[in-house]
């Protein structure tokens, strides 16, 4: 019997994909803009720097809530691409170690992940991202760290979970997203560091 289709991931699919495009075209008309001698003040630098945001977190959600099979692949440097525009003058840091050809699915598990992070990193820090022989370790850390208990619990056990709003739905999908590809996801919380393993 087939796997039921995963209908957040392709729900997430479709918005990203609707939205790619007229973001990037609101780019492309900002840079024709200024290449018509447009004034470069603040108020289109304001523009260019959100339209720049806007199209990396779309881009990086495509990756985190799309739809992804087993077979579908990413490069490296795609990826780092994806992050590198996704933090700029951001306060999170992220250092990606990894094969250069990557499964899809492990990456797109890998930045579920880093939204769980994100959400206790509302200061700032550095989160490490690194692909051993048989296992992806991330490792955030950071001077001061935000962190609800029941929502790290509700990674190793879902029924923990009780009411849970938008900004926190990566704390949902992560352990269905664990389940889908038969993985075993660790937690390691400190003073001043998350450690988690898959």
């Amino acid at each position: 019997m087939p796997d039921k289709p995963d209908l957040a991931a392709l729900v997430g699919s479709r918005i990203c994909h609707d939205l790619i495009s007229p973001i990037g075209a609101i780019g492309n008309g900002v840079e024709l803009m200024l290449m018509e001698g447009a004034a470069k003040g603040p108020e289109m630098a304001l523009i260019t720097e959100s339209v720049g945001h806007a199209n990396a977190r779309i881009r990086f959600f495509r990756v985190a809530f799309g739809a992804s099979s087993a077979e579908q692949r990413i490069g490296r440097n795609e990826v780092m691409a994806i992050i590198s525009d996704m933090t700029h003058g951001g306060r999170m840091q992220i250092d990606w170690d990894s094969p250069v050809d990557l499964p899809r699915h492990d990456v797109k598990l890998v930045f579920l992940l880093i939204l769980c992070l994100e959400s206790a990193l509302p200061y700032g820090g550095r989160v490490q991202v690194e692909r051993g022989e048989a296992r992806w370790t991330l490792r955030a850390t950071a001077a001061k760290l935000k962190i609800d208990p029941s929502l790290w619990e509700g990674l190793i056990h879902p029924a923990a979970l009780a009411e849970i709003g938008p900004a926190q739905v990566q704390f949902l999908l992560v352990p269905e997203e664990i389940t889908r590809q038969h993985r075993r996801l660790t937690t390691e919380l400190a003073e001043g560091e998350i450690r988690l393993s898959f």
